[in-house]
């Protein structure tokens, strides 16, 4: 529940509709996907130039799930 806590805020504080943004956690037996979902206005924020902020998203939600040791993948859903 944490991850799902910090990917919103960390979306929330890129976006110009953060009442849009809605983030929803999938959980498996290995490994949990969390479904990220921000105004199709805000997409480009989210995914950035070349893809760079949305790499530095899943690189910090990486971390955070390693030090609980879970497995994370972020979608960026349109």
């Amino acid at each position: 529940m944490e991850l799902v806590k910090l990917t919103e805020a960390l979306a929330r504080a890129l976006v110009d509709y953060p009442e849009q943004v809605k983030v929803n956690e999938i959980t498996g037996e290995q490994a949990s996907l969390i479904e990220l979902s921000v105004a199709k206005e805000d997409l480009g924020k989210i995914i950035g130039r070349e893809g760079r902020i949305a790499h530095a998203l899943r690189l910090i939600l990486s971390c955070a799930a390693a030090k609980e040791h879970r497995h994370l993948t972020l979608a960026i859903l349109e």
